[in-house]
């Protein structure tokens, strides 16, 4: 990393080897043809960084990663366990199957804190991702932001969403979804956002997402709407974040360009790539209200 580049670092615990399937329909109890089949290293940070890279952002990325999975993923630290795979569906939409993760060891868990404290000293913004494999604890991520010296993008869910906040995150970016879990009811935005005391970027599908900082509250949605496969629309969201933030640009500016560029990721038919085209079309498209 030369002096002075900006680097994000993305750090996915839990990464996977992804495989998507295409077919015509899917019914359940039926037999599928597969019209196409992508294989490729995945999990919410492994997909972040690839995103960056498409958008020519300095970025390093590390994990953890099983024997199979390690040829791939070079600067993950090793471990004994298989990671897992998920399996994801394409239709009309995108059905996606998940497996939990390895379990990881004590030692595994320390030379993953030797490599973050290494690369977090390096770096402008870190970005936190997805789920915790088996054998961590709740604090994981909370844990590592409290070491980090710089800003953290945190994207995850349940209760270690719910520990991560309380250790003061830059940013966290919870869909409706995970705001729904954590809060234990339908969330009323923007004040839920705000009441959980740190900045919250906070997507809605198809309506786009809500920011709610203490310099303010905006909302933004896709110019158009897009149909697609939708797995990797939040974590182009992330990606586009983690570069705002780094770059230190304005909120609405760093809004409009997630929304942009994860509506641009929908189009695409595997997670951690966009559309450049539409996203060169929709960038200059979005249109952020205030409150």
């Amino acid at each position: 990393m030369g002096a002075g580049v900006v680097v994000i670092v993305t750090v996915t615990l839990n990464a996977a080897l992804d495989v998507t399937y295409r077919v015509d329909a899917l019914a359940p109890g039926a037999t599928h043809r597969v019209t196409d089949v992508r294989t490729r290293p995945g999990g919410k940070g492994v997909n972040v960084a690839a995103v960056l890279t498409q958008l020519g952002e300095p970025v390093t990325s590390t994990g953890f990663a099983g024997p199979e999975l390690g040829a791939r993923l070079p600067g993950f630290v090793p471990i004994a366990a298989e990671s897992r795979r998920t399996v994801t569906v394409v239709a009309h939409e995108a059905t996606v199957f998940t497996e939990p993760g390895p379990l990881i060891g004590d030692g595994e868990w320390r030379a993953l804190l030797t490599r973050f404290d290494r690369l977090a000293a390096q770096a402008r913004v870190v970005v936190l991702s997805g789920s915790l494999p088996p054998g961590l604890p709740d604090e994981a991520y909370a844990r590592l932001i409290e070491r980090c010296p710089v800003p953290v993008v945190l994207d995850t869910d349940g209760t270690a969403l719910r520990h991560g906040i309380t250790a003061g995150p830059a940013l966290v970016k919870p869909n409706v979804d995970e705001l729904t879990r954590l809060l234990g009811r339908k969330p009323d935005l923007p004040a839920d956002c705000v009441s959980l005391g740190v900045p919250v970027a906070a997507t809605l599908g198809a309506q786009g997402a809500v920011l709610a900082t203490p310099d303010g509250v905006w909302r933004a949605r896709p110019p158009a709407a897009v149909v697609g496969n939708p797995t990797g629309a939040g974590d182009a969201f992330t990606a586009a974040l983690a570069r705002g933030v780094a770059q230190q640009r304005p909120w609405p500016e760093v809004l409009a360009d997630a929304v942009a560029l994860s509506a641009a990721a929908v189009l695409s038919p595997v997670a951690g790539v966009y559309d450049a085209a539409a996203y060169q079309e929709f960038a200059g498209q979005v249109r952020v209200e205030e409150g």
